[in-house]
């Protein structure tokens, strides 16, 4: 799949300036100057794929189990996989946090969950709330979808707003001792290239520590193509997670080559064991 062109996406952005409000401008010239100089790993194509020892893979998964049916033996099983491989972390659903952080403590593995999931549509306030409570049940990791519609509706600057709130939240924590990464889920595959770079700049404004590409709950997941585009707009100061789609460990060294610095995956026990897997997360 070819990466974006970075003149195409120049001109994609501009227009889009028709379609957002006055705030927005400020990313969409940040997100054009982003692309004048086009990086490796980025849209000047990927570096030379990593070489990863089994446990150097483990440790760049999130051990995912999103499932709404999910029961108390399932996370369970999936701690106890991630302690086993020492995944980078586990990461669930809000209501499992306190089971995961009990099991997982003293173990290395990180307690990571979700928030505003899996639709980013929740009013700032709530994502705030749920983050707080999340960091006091246990979690280190938070992976907040932003407002997907608020987004391809122009209104970039409350895009930045809501995921802002969550990392005071996230800050906050830091400031009582405890350090908590907040990810910015976009939902690639609901937007368009222009819309992707726009996302990117807010969540770097916003102070996030990562961007991430898909819930797996949308048609589509990770690509290289959003990959790099992610890693181009974002530079070298903001992680990107690869999510879905992503099943053995040549999947994993692709997307890091492309700008990908954590993976989060499902199958994560067939990736670093080389078995067959289906899991699309």
């Amino acid at each position: 799949m070819a990466l974006p062109s970075p003149e195409t996406l120049i001109d994609e952005l501009n227009a889009l300036r028709a379609d957002v409000s006055a705030a927005g401008e400020r990313h969409i010239d940040a997100a054009v100057a982003a692309l004048e100089t086009p990086a490796s790993p980025g849209l000047a194509g990927p570096e030379p794929a990593p070489s990863l020892s089994v446990q150097g893979l483990a440790a760049r998964i999130d051990h995912t189990q999103l499932r709404p049916e999910a029961t108390d033996a399932d996370i369970e099983a999936t701690c106890h996989e991630a302690i086993d491989h020492q995944f980078a972390s586990v990461c669930i659903a809000p209501s499992n946090v306190p089971l995961a952080n009990e099991l997982l403590d003293g173990s290395g593995v990180a307690v990571c969950t979700v928030i505003g999931f899996p639709h980013g549509a929740n009013q700032p306030s709530t994502k705030a709330h749920e983050a707080r409570q999340a960091i006091q049940d246990g979690a280190t990791e938070l992976d907040m979808v932003l407002n997907i519609g608020a987004l391809r509706s122009g209104a970039v600057a409350d895009v930045e707003h809501d995921i802002a709130e969550v990392v005071a939240v996230a800050q906050r924590a830091k400031e009582s001792g405890r350090t908590v990464l907040v990810k910015v889920i976009l939902e690639t595959a609901l937007l368009t290239d222009a819309q992707k770079a726009v996302a990117c700049v807010a969540a770097k404004q916003a102070g996030a520590d990562f961007v991430k590409t898909s819930t797996g709950f949308a048609d589509g997941g990770a690509t290289l193509r959003d990959v790099a585009l992610m890693r181009q707009i974002v530079g070298p100061a903001l992680g990107v997670k690869a999510s879905g789609g992503v099943r053995t460990s040549d999947d994993v060294e692709a997307m890091m080559a492309h700008g990908a610095t954590r993976i989060g995956a499902s199958g994560s026990v067939g990736i670093v064991t080389g078995a067959t897997t289906e899991a699309s997360y």
